[in-house]
């Protein structure tokens, strides 16, 4: 994993038995919004509260350890519990049309880029952008501190990202009074561009695809039927850099019981609309089409074959012992959840992903999984948009008052 330290990002490696407790921001904006940040602090707090009560035993909390717990808030992060940002940066750099960088992005012909393809050499703030959503969607001071950002980020639009989105955690962290500088860690594209042909992720894709039952049985975790089979377990990117997952149409064919090959096509596809304004939709340009042989997905190999795989396959890589979304039930899918449980149990009935556990260390049980409610997810205090960003909101009170509730999610409901 990393973080930032006074600007500077510094790799961390963990040893030992810990608890990780995953939470998560976007590569699809640079600027930090409402929704992110609300995500951070309910991760923080729920990390915190639980390194606390595990030392001091459970107990319904009183003034003194309301007082403890606000000192440990804000310290460094420390403890068996250990709080982290899964950031995939396999999505498209604009899929919800807040990014100010957007015309840029598609002038530059990187839209349908996964975000880490993207190269920022060509990307700059769109001033029309900035004008129409000032104080809903962006603000001018983010707009400086992106613009900024850019001249140091030595062409990784990752690098960008969470450059801006650090600088923001420190000083939301000051205003909030909770250290909410969490360790992050980006997959799965730069896992896979890391790992050799016998990494884990290498490992989860090759065996899904190993034969019509593999392929069938992750359909099944998906709730997806065979018969048209145009759902692409992993999506291979285009050797024009495409691999948007929205912009990618595909086929899987198979010669008996063996995966003969898929195919792929990449057309221009709206992605989604900000919740400012419905006609300004993000847009994927892309135009490709191809087939990849199966032995290419059977035998895997990132850097012959490049592609994206399905979150609910590449996260049994995560090492997430729970997990905090985001406004299951209005915002987020409650099938993704579902697809993710799924997986899990059927690699560990050895259905799907077979010698994970004693080959790669991998625990097979469900994490526990949180959910910030949807009646207490903040919002821009006048517009009402979750995407707002964080500075175009005058007075962080306002948000801090509404407090936020975290319930617990059956991974069988």
């Amino acid at each position: 994993m990393f973080h930032y330290v006074n600007g500077q990002k510094v790799n961390v490696q963990f040893n030992g038995d810990r608890f990780f407790l995953r939470g998560s921001v976007e590569y699809t904006n640079p600027q930090l919004t409402v929704e992110e940040i609300q995500g951070i602090i309910g991760t923080r707090l729920l990390e915190v509260c639980g390194n606390y009560f595990d030392k001091c035993g459970l107990h319904t909390p009183d003034a003194s350890d309301i007082s403890q717990l606000s000192e440990l808030l804000k310290k460094p992060k420390d403890g068996y519990i250990v709080a982290f940002l899964l950031n995939t940066d396999d999505v498209e750099p604009d899929r919800y049309s807040i990014n100010p960088l957007k015309q840029s992005i598609v002038d530059s012909g990187q839209s349908a880029f996964p975000s880490a393809y993207l190269k920022t050499d060509k990307l700059k703030i769109d001033e029309a952008y900035v004008k129409k959503y000032d104080g809903s969607l962006i603000s001018k001071t983010e707009a400086q501190l992106i613009t900024d950002c850019l001249k140091t980020a030595n062409g990784s639009y990752l690098d960008l990202v969470d450059s801006v989105k650090y600088k923001q955690m420190e000083q939301y962290s000051e205003i909030f009074g909770i250290n909410l500088s969490l360790y992050a860690l980006r997959m799965p594209l730069s896992t896979l561009q890391a790992e050799n042909q016998d990494g884990l992720v290498h490992h989860i894709i090759a065996e899904s695809h190993h034969d019509y039952k593999a392929i069938e049985e992750a359909y099944t975790c998906m709730g997806r039927s065979m018969t048209k089979r145009t759902t692409l377990l992993t999506v291979p990117h285009s050797k024009k850099g495409y691999g948007s997952k929205r912009a990618a149409r595909g086929k899987v064919h198979f010669e008996g019981n063996k995966l003969l090959d898929v195919t792929v096509k990449y057309k221009t596809t709206k992605l989604y609309p900000n919740a400012m304004d419905p006609e300004d939709v993000a847009v994927a340009v892309a135009e490709d089409s191809f087939t990849v042989p199966g032995e290419k997905l059977v035998d895997y190999s990132f850097q012959e074959t490049p592609s994206s795989p399905q979150f609910f396959l590449y996260s049994i890589g995560s090492p997430e012992d729970a997990a905090v979304w985001h406004a299951v039930g209005s915002f987020a899918s409650p099938q993704l959840l579902q697809s993710c449980s799924s997986a899990r149990i059927a690699c560990r009935e050895g259905k799907l992903i077979k010698n994970l556990s004693e080959e790669y260390n991998i625990r097979l049980d469900v994490p526990l999984q949180f959910n910030l409610a949807p009646e207490g997810e903040w919002s821009h205090p006048i517009h009402r948009n979750i995407d707002a960003s964080m500075g175009s909101i005058d007075d962080m009170s306002d948000l801090a008052h509404r407090g936020m509730k975290l319930e617990h999610l059956s991974a069988f409901k």
